[in-house]
């Protein structure tokens, strides 16, 4: 694992409410006794930046990755995790890594090393959404929003480049938008900047 990441440092953060697990079941034979099925379903994630995708409601399973783009050979049994912008997260149990795929734009990219990692950036960008207070001067609070950006994205690839390895990936655009108050809710600057 890459970041440190505990069921009990979350549900601190943000309740055990807002945990969202996948259950053994969800995922396929090949998958199941992955670190990152198991973080998966142990740890889990945050909703709001991130949505875990919900397994079949028939099959109790997660979609595999032929199932909902023209995927490579190589990646049509990955199970198919979640959904970042307009990216399915896929994860790769033979190295653990976690891929984005675009049908839109047709691409494919490595977006995490680990689950551990993609676990740590959406916790850090959901708990930035909402301990975040706009107290006064727009402009200086729009900066100090940006500071704060930056510093998770030099955090983040300190430990993983991948997330943040350049400017369109799927995280550094929810970094940017997060940046101008796109993804804020409520009555908050960031919210009516929208």
């Amino acid at each position: 694992m890459l970041f440190d990441v505990t069921r009990g440092e979350l549900a601190d953060i943000f309740g055990e409410d807002r945990l969202v697990t996948l259950p053994a079941t969800a995922f396929p034979p090949s998958a199941v006794d992955t670190e990152g099925a198991r973080l998966l379903q142990t740890v889990g994630v945050p909703t709001g930046t991130f949505w875990l995708r919900e397994p079949d409601e028939n099959s109790g399973r997660l979609p595999v990755l032929q199932d909902v783009v023209d995927a490579p050979v190589d990646a049509a049994e990955w199970p198919v995790i979640g959904w970042l912008l307009n990216a399915h997260l896929a994860l790769d149990p033979s190295t653990g890594k976690v891929h984005a795929f675009d049908p839109d734009d047709e691409t494919a990219e490595e977006l995490h090393t680990d689950v551990s990692s993609l676990i740590g950036v959406t916790s850090r960008f959901q708990r930035l959404l909402e301990e975040f207070t706009f107290t006064g001067d727009e402009e200086a609070e729009f900066e100090r929003l940006e500071d704060e950006v930056t510093r998770i994205r030099q955090e983040t690839s300190s430990i993983d480049p991948l997330p943040f390895r350049h400017d369109e990936t799927a995280w550094s655009i929810v970094g940017d938008e997060i940046a101008m108050g796109q993804r804020f809710t409520g009555n908050s600057p960031g919210a009516r900047s929208r």
